[in-house]
């Protein structure tokens, strides 16, 4: 591949379409460029796996020759979930590393999650490594390369701290994705019974899609807990830094509800603390987090973007709607779907009936993520001029941190631009359906006035 497609660089990650936007020689390139940023931060060694996906190996292999050229060591995981190279970057006396994953997307994708020095990098750090590959400003060197088992140390680290109150009997489909290769023993090992679905690792997703983000792929493990005695259901995304959840009776318990629990854990250890959560969460955990003596700190969408205010404000907790959980209470705080998962069978474990704990968290009505779909750059322009111009009559409260969170006293109206493709992700809460269609209207004539011709997604 001779030309290096810009659009790879994305805004938390880089990612491509394999032997169209990324293939062997642009993993080798991306390994110099970030091996020379590592070198310009001091670091001596980057720690780097893969997922379950098949174009996984040519690309860990050119990157790591990449990395190595430019005089840093490598230290190859092999095949992990995304979390255990985060891990790794706490315990084995290196801060870089990185990930070769395609996460939730098409068998035909994949990419590179990257921790520079202990940090997530993301936006303009993640487009310096772009300029370097255009300026070819490598790094020259030989670094070492070596191998590493790290599976038995990550898991003994969760099972040592987290601990369930009665044994479980739970149902765990991991779509095919890499979680599958961990999740089992890692729960078998805290004293679960473990229903496995999807869990052989397979790069062409055959069952359905690694993304529990989405209802239809939770159908499988929702009939699994209607047709035997297991009591919960996780689910993983493909690359196992989210988590899924399903009660016994179907219900979902999206992240942000997940995230309630988490907090009234988390602050009986870290009490006045602040808990961090996305722009599209449920308007229900502010009153929770305050009501349980926390402080709660709404924040712009993204896993990078969410980490780094984490580390700025010393928080001990954070989440996204997207099933990205960040621990930094008995945890390094990166977003680990497996972890998650077992510090809520701890919790679920104390309860006398989890369904009904589950259940009974705040909820109101809501839309799933809706996208207005527009031309590349159209969704900036459109949420700037919403921005400069906000007229929303009977709302409390406009929040700008990222697009327009419009807070009514019985709602919520989101838009914002995504920050990986040219859309506006649009959601919406209320207390009644009435409520709902009312804020929805309002959203639907600001997009209106800036574009006319708009087809908004609902």
């Amino acid at each position: 591949m001779s030309l290096l497609s810009p659009s790879i660089f994305k805004a938390y990650d880089i990612r491509g379409i394999i032997d169209k936007t990324l293939d062997a020689e642009v993993a080798h390139l991306i390994g110099q460029a970030f091996g020379s940023a590592a070198i310009a931060k001091g670091e001596k060694a980057v720690v780097i796996g893969r997922d379950g996906r098949l174009s996984g190996p040519d690309l860990i292999t050119a990157l790591a020759r990449g990395l190595q050229s430019t005089g840093v060591d490598v230290i190859d995981l092999g095949v992990v979930v995304t979390p255990m190279v985060y891990f790794g970057t706490n315990v084995l006396g290196a801060t870089s590393g990185i990930m070769v994953t395609g996460s939730h997307n098409p068998p035909d994708y994949n990419g590179f999650k990257m921790v520079l020095a202990g940090e997530a990098i993301y936006g303009d750090a993640i487009q310096a490594l772009y300029q370097t590959i255009l300026n070819k400003d490598f790094k020259q060197g030989n670094g070492g390369y070596r191998t590493h088992d790290i599976k038995a140390t990550y898991l003994e680290r969760i099972i040592g701290d987290v601990k369930v109150a009665r044994p479980l009997k739970i149902a765990v489909d991991c779509g095919n994705g890499v979680a599958g290769a961990f999740a089992g023993e890692l729960y078998r090992g805290m004293g679960c019974e473990v229903i496995e679905l999807f869990c052989e690792v397979d790069g062409t997703f055959p069952n359905h899609h690694p993304d529990p983000a989405h209802p239809e792929n939770l159908q499988d493990l929702i009939r699994c807990l209607q047709t035997t005695d297991a009591e919960i259901g996780l689910a993983f995304d493909g690359d196992g830094d989210r988590l899924g959840v399903v009660t016994k009776d179907g219900q979902i318990i999206y992240p942000d509800r997940q995230l309630m629990l988490f907090a009234e854990d988390v602050l009986t250890r870290n009490p006045g603390a602040q808990i961090l959560y996305d722009v599209k969460c449920t308007r229900h955990i502010a009153p929770w987090v305050k009501a349980r003596g926390g402080v709660p700190l709404m924040w712009k969408t993204g896993h990078s973007l969410v980490k780094a205010k984490l580390r700025e404000t010393g928080s001990p907790l954070g989440g996204e709607m997207s099933g990205h959980i960040f621990f930094k209470d008995r945890w390094y705080g990166f977003d680990d779907g497996l972890y998650a998962g077992a510090r809520l069978l701890e919790l679920v474990s104390r309860v006398a009936d989890m369904t009904a704990t589950l259940n009974n968290l705040p909820q109101s009505t809501s839309t799933p993520e809706l996208q207005l779909q527009l031309a590349e750059g159209e969704n900036f322009k459109i949420i700037a001029a919403m921005q400069a111009n906000p007229h929303f009559p009977g709302s409390d409260e406009i929040i700008t941190i990222d697009g327009l969170r419009v807070e009514y006293p019985d709602g919520f109206g989101l838009a914002r631009s995504s920050n990986t493709t040219p859309v506006i992700v649009m959601r919406f809460e209320a207390e009644n359906p009435e409520a709902l269609a009312r804020i929805q209207g309002a959203m639907k004539q600001a997009v209106l006035a800036v574009k006319p011709d708009a087809k908004l997604p609902y």
